[in-house]
């Protein structure tokens, strides 16, 4: 896997001021989680004592109070008192996680995977699928015009109202003029075979088909199909690149299967408190004809010959 061809220094502030951040929901929750865990682990610290008592009192320890029931429930006390503000730096570190990956840490992946191309100069026309606010969209574009490429990048999102944001960040990193975003089904992509240079996707594949459950085997059928349809849009020799959580072994196999070329796995990078990965790929200047994707794959057909593994 390449690695970044100049390192960026841009403050994780500057990133969060023109993107945001997706999800805040599950921020504010994990935080509220953890400062009520310390309020609770601060109470059983300042009011041990009649916690104590009152577990002594009222509790399992009642008739044991003669021969150690005492002990018991200062141990009780103070293992629960424990175990609270445990789950308290827990919830905090996590919350620290999440904040860190949904911003720095989706940035400088951004980066990687532009450098997973080796020549931008030649690429025409390229596509973001799920291109959320636009971090990954605009890095791509942000590169086209580096190399003086006359090059478009085209952001692809289940939302109109999340196109339209993404617009407005690119504009505000002044690379307007190279980005296009549409409203689309990633499942069904609303292009023609053959027709990007690169295809590029960030922490987006693992999210289609949730609502049958990430570990059955129709959420994984859903998933292929997206992976075939990039394939499917992807000119021949051009290159695909996916960062994505969990299920990083099963796109690779799919990819062997549809015979693609140079597929690379990055190492493991810790995102959103699980495994991530980057995978690249190429497809061949001469494709097997016949293979299906896209509209015309069957789910049925994948249901029955695809076996999803869960992956740890």
């Amino acid at each position: 896997m390449h690695k970044p061809t100049s390192t960026n220094s841009r403050d994780w502030t500057q990133i969060y001021s023109i993107y945001g951040m997706e999800q805040w929901h599950t921020l504010l929750f994990l935080i509220f989680q953890a400062i009520l865990f310390s309020i609770w682990s601060i109470l059983f610290l300042l009011y041990f004592q009649p916690i104590c008592q009152f577990l002594d009192t009222f509790f399992l320890f009642t008739e044991t109070n003669s021969t150690g029931g005492g002990s018991a429930a200062r141990f009780a006390a103070g293992f629960t008192g424990c175990v609270t503000a445990l789950s308290a730096v827990c919830l905090f570190f996590a919350a620290g996680n999440f904040f860190y990956s949904a911003v720095g840490l989706r940035y400088e992946m951004a980066q990687r995977i532009v450098s997973c191309v080796n020549d931008w100069s030649n690429v025409k026309v390229a596509l973001d699928i799920g291109c959320g606010r636009g971090i990954l969209l605009n890095t791509v574009a942000t590169q086209l015009k580096k190399t003086g490429s006359s090059g478009r990048v085209v952001g692809l999102d289940r939302s109109k109202r999340t196109t339209l944001s993404t617009l407005r960040t690119a504009n505000m990193e002044g690379v307007g003029e190279y980005v296009t975003c549409r409203e689309g089904d990633v499942r069904s992509l609303p292009f023609g075979d053959n027709y990007f240079d690169v295809v590029v996707s960030a922490t987006f594949v693992h999210t289609v088909g949730k609502e049958y459950g990430h570990r059955t085997v129709e959420a994984a059928a859903e998933r292929m199909r997206v992976l075939g349809e990039m394939v499917r849009v992807l000119k021949p020799g051009g290159v695909g690149v996916v960062w994505d959580l969990l299920h990083v072994p099963e796109y690779v196999r799919r990819l062997q299967e549809l015979k693609l070329e140079d597929i690379r796995v990055s190492e493991r990078v810790t995102a959103f408190m699980v495994s991530s990965h980057i995978v690249s790929f190429r497809k061949p200047s001469q494709h097997i004809l016949g293979t299906v994707w896209g509209d015309e794959a069957d789910p049925d057909a994948l249901l029955k010959t695809y076996t999803y593994d869960v992956v740890v």
